[in-house]
């Protein structure tokens, strides 16, 4: 006989998290022990629906998680889709939490189930972020300093420590892809056009954090899928969903700057310019064809080999 489990909704802040369970909510402090505390008066293996905020809510996933608990992150956006369909007026986090039990308990055939990362998924995402923050940083400094004569020593100064901190980040990026075995995948995607070191570093970490069924799904992971609003004779304008790492889908632009201009792409890249496409719209698509191609790659373990493209 299966048994229902218990439903629980959880808000998360940074510094708070809002519960809603059997009926009732209750507010405890974001904090590991408050956490571990709260569990021990949970049922066993309750379903847990938390909305994502960051990194905010990683420490009580993982800690419910461990004590065997079955965990949903439920997408902002998808959260507040939600609301608007219910008829939601109100928004509060005790709202919220309530809200993510109602859909757990409503749509959980629809959610997919959270399991912990690899280690090397986790320290790839990290690396990579904080070098995005890092270069960020320096563009930003480099603007509003550079035409200062007084400030060009110390500009220099700062900019080659700057350098110094983004050559330790890749070292650590090469150091984490070399433990976790994972070169190999690294080199596959290394042999498209266009696709450099941190791009095939994204490229894996994407590829480590699930079993994807096809292309497809690898491309919605990515949140490089094409998101329709079509209704009777009107079409809508195509947006894409950007559910993914912003970072990936930076570097994976990035990548098909350098590869349009490739004997292998140019041609295709061209076509979709004479067809009447933005520049930005063609590298999209672009882009999204060196994720399949990518996709196949580290999913068969083949070597790439250029050909004419279709």
């Amino acid at each position: 006989m299966q048994v229902a489990r218990s439903i629980v909704g959880i808000d998360v802040a940074k510094a708070e998290l809002v519960i809603h369970f059997q009926g009732r909510t209750l507010t405890i402090e974001n904090t590991p022990q408050a956490i571990k505390r709260w569990l021990k008066s949970l049922p066993c293996s309750c379903e847990i629906a938390i909305e994502a905020t960051g990194t905010y809510h990683m420490a009580v996933i993982e800690l419910a998680h461990a004590k065997g608990h079955h965990i949903y992150v439920i997408d902002a956006s998808r959260l507040s889709s939600y609301r608007k369909g219910t008829g939601g007026r109100a928004k509060t986090d005790a709202s919220d939490a309530q809200l993510l039990a109602r859909h757990l308990q409503r749509e959980k055939e629809d959610l997919r189930r959270w399991s912990p990362p690899p280690k090397a998924y986790r320290t790839l995402q990290t690396l990579l972020r904080r070098r995005a923050a890092l270069i960020k940083a320096r563009t930003m400094i480099q603007q509003s300093l550079s035409g200062e004569k007084v400030l060009k020593a110390n500009l220099t100064k700062l900019i080659s420590q700057i350098n110094s901190l983004d050559t330790l980040i890749q070292k650590h990026l090469r150091n984490t892809v070399r433990e976790a075995g994972l070169c190999d995948q690294v080199k596959r995607c290394k042999g498209l056009e266009g696709v450099g070191d941190l791009t095939a570093y994204a490229l894996v970490m994407a590829f480590l954090r699930g079993d994807f069924r096809n292309s497809d799904a690898f491309v919605a992971f990515l949140g490089m899928d094409v998101h329709v609003k079509d209704s009777g004779t009107r079409t809508g304008k195509r947006k894409l969903t950007k559910k993914g790492d912003s970072e990936t889908r930076r570097l994976l632009y990035c990548a098909a700057m350098a590869a349009c201009k490739s004997a292998r792409w140019m041609g295709v890249y061209q076509g979709y310019l004479d067809r009447g496409l933005a520049k930005t719209q063609a590298l999209v698509i672009l882009a999204r064809k060196l994720v399949r191609i990518a996709f196949a790659l580290m999913k068969n373990r083949s070597d790439y080999v250029s050909s004419p493209a279709s």
